[in-house]
């Protein structure tokens, strides 16, 4: 079945399971890559995705389209759960060992496989320390490919406000990254 956004969103509301389902396969990576680049934890990001989308199913009754992307609805879900498991999880820091991926390119020298590995655990270090705002807009920027217009409605701002907080994100990124000698 090839249904719209809105004629999937119609059915799911009236109870049709394979409509929300339509809605879960088009929107399940993109809020799973959104998570999982918020928390940095695999486990932690299946658990939240879920979680969005259970209680998307039970509201999707309630849910009104006021001409925002279906998916604006799910990005605020997401959003929420992750502030509320970054709240929670500020009390007590554990790092389970398994959940820090180890990437190495095949046909790399190990010392080559080592260096990208350092340099993405700085750059991801420098995002983690940005505000969430900026950190939301690098994810939906570079991880979903979405554009400023698109973001503008996810974060509920102008596409001005976007341009500019984009500019200023990352200005800051390189004047951390310059001062953590990232090159």
């Amino acid at each position: 079945m090839d249904l719209s956004d809105n004629d999937a969103l119609q059915r799911a509301a009236a109870g049709d399971q394979v409509a929300f389902g339509i809605l879960y396969e088009r929107y399940v990576t993109r809020i799973y890559n959104y998570i999982y680049y918020r928390t940095g934890q695999n486990a932690e990001a299946e658990d939240l995705t879920a979680k969005v989308f259970f209680k998307a199913y039970s509201h999707i009754g309630s849910y009104k389209n006021t001409g925002v992307p279906f998916s604006a609805w799910l990005y605020r879900i997401a959003h929420n759960l992750v502030a509320n498991w970054h709240r929670d999880n500020s009390r007590s820091k554990v790092v389970p060992l398994e959940d820090e991926p180890q990437i190495v390119h095949k046909g790399d020298l190990p010392e080559t496989a080592v260096m990208k590995g350092q340099d993405s655990e700085s750059l991801l270090k420098v995002i983690r320390n940005l505000t969430s705002d900026r950190q939301q807009l690098l994810i939906l920027k570079f991880v979903d490919n979405l554009s400023n217009a698109e973001i503008a409605v996810i974060m509920g701002r102008s596409e001005g406000a976007i341009k500019s907080l984009y500019h200023r994100t990352l200005a800051n990124l390189k004047g951390e990254l310059n001062a953590e000698d990232f090159e």
